[in-house]
Parts: structure tokens; sequence; C-alpha cells
């Protein structure tokens, strides 16, 4: 609902915070080795997260605890998301594997194994009935579960983030050669180019704005940039620091911007901007 956020991190922990307060409201330790993405449940019950100890954890919000660890990847697992429902987890590793975890049984397999990718998965994102991932193989991957069908894209170079856009025509995808493509979601049709930032080395975060208008991207350069989705030019760069920017998070409905660096995140918002109910 863009009232919290969840940061995770080389200290084994996820945080739970108040962006528009900065504060910090709990700290999850479980984790046995750094913390590589965390993701929260539609109703803001549960967390799940995954790590470079190769497992992949389901939390309860309010006590801190882990309520499950599953395990089965052969490597550090990169990325996680839930379904819309928080039944099932989905996880991607440096594996090349893509589980599916079902969050209310016991049973420590997953229930659906998507080994087709020839390198690590890097990105992982669901939609009502798609899976979206995005490997180091250099393609893009399009899981269709209601038909069964699987659609892939070759861009080449290896890819660091994927994502729908909002309207669910269109996906997002961001590589090793500092380049961010739009690609039409069914016939895979090249729509955009975007390039100005640099992205060569690390696993890049990209985006769409809250009304699909931008599209964003993390960079090597200590900067965050934007670019008119239709017309391709660069719209906005912004200064966030030094190092590397490896992580952003648009709110879901209004213009604001979560982006993390070097241990730390900042938030970006329009000086009208207003945070909605106002959470503890």
């Amino acid at each position: 609902d863009g009232n919290y956020c969840l940061t995770c991190g080389s200290d084994k922990t996820l945080k739970l915070w108040n962006p528009h307060k900065g504060t910090a409201l709990r700290t999850y330790q479980g984790h046995g080795y750094e913390v590589l993405d965390a993701a929260g449940s539609f109703d803001n019950s549960q967390i799940c997260s995954g790590g470079a100890d190769k497992s992949v954890a389901l939390w309860d919000v309010t006590t801190g605890q882990v309520v499950r660890k599953y395990r089965g990847h052969a490597g550090k697992v990169n990325c996680v998301q839930f379904n819309e429902e928080a039944t099932v987890i989905v996880s991607g590793s440096i594996d090349s594997t893509v589980r599916c975890w079902d969050c209310r049984s016991r049973r420590p397999d997953p229930i659906q194994v998507l080994d087709e990718a020839k390198d690590g998965i890097s990105s992982v994102k669901l939609s009502a009935h798609e899976i979206l991932t995005g490997s180091v193989d250099g393609r893009v991957r399009r899981y269709d579960l209601r038909t069964g069908q699987l659609f892939s894209d070759y861009i080449g170079s290896p890819i660091t983030s994927v994502c729908f856009s909002k309207d669910g025509q269109c996906v997002l995808a961001a590589s090793l050669d500092s380049t961010l493509r739009l690609l039409d979601k069914d016939t895979g049709e090249l729509l955009g180019e975007y390039t100005g930032h640099r992205s060569t080395t690390y696993r890049l975060d990209c985006v769409l704005n809250e009304q699909d208008t931008h599209v964003g991207c993390a960079s090597e350069d200590g900067h965050v940039y934007f670019w008119d989705l239709v017309e391709g030019s660069l719209a906005l760069s912004l200064p966030v620091g030094q190092g590397v920017v490896q992580s952003l998070a648009f709110h879901p409905r209004l213009p604001c911007l979560l982006v993390a660096t070097q241990g730390q995140v900042t938030l970006w918002r329009e000086d009208t901007f207003q945070p909605e109910g106002d959470p503890n």
C-alpha cells in the first residue's frame, strides 16, 4: 500500500520501515548469510526473503519469527516474490532455476521448478497469471500459467532486472550493456531503447512509474535515470550518492520513489506529496 518499506542487506537481516518518517519498526533475523531480496504480502502480514544461504524464508510480520524455511536451491537466491494471494512464493536463483513454494503446506519441496534458463536468474516478477524472469543467459522468459506456455525473448546481454508495465501490455528489461529495453509483451517487438546510465557489472533495478509515463533505472555512477517512455528522451537524472545505486522502488500509486545505495535508503517525492492515512 506504499505505507511501509523493506530493506535487506549484508548484515543478514531484514528491516521494516515507515519510509515517510524514516523510522525503523522491526528487524528480522534468521538468514545465515547476506539477504539479497525481500517482498511483502498484499495484506502486510507476511514477508518472504531470499539470500546467499540458498534459502527462502517466510516471516510473520508481527512476531518477527520465521514461519517456514524453504531449501532446495543449489545457489544463492537472488529474487523472491509472492503471488497475489500470498499463497505461493516464487524464487529465482544463481542455480538457473525458478522455484515455486506453497506457503500453506508442510511440503519441503517446491510445487514447481522452472529450469529453462541456461544461467542464473537475476529477476522475477509476477502478474495474476504469469511469471516473468530475467536471466544472465540474456533471455527474458514469460510463463503463462493459464495456457501453460513459455515465451522467450533474446536480448543478448545478461539481464539484471525485468518488470511488467502497470497496464500489463509491456515488459521492461535492464541489461549489462547499459541499455533498457521496452518490449511488447505479446509479440516481443522492441518498442523502445533507453540509454545514458551505466550498467556493466552489478544487478541493478529498472522500474516504470505509477502512471507508465516514464521508465527508470539505477546506475553505477551514483545516479537514477528516468526517460520519457514514448519519446525515449532523458527526462531526469537524480544524483543519489557516490557509489552504485542498486535498488529502486516506486510507490504503487503516488509520485514517490525509494532508492538504495551503500547502506542507506533515500526517499524522493514531490513537494505536494501527502502520505495516505498516517501509519504508525
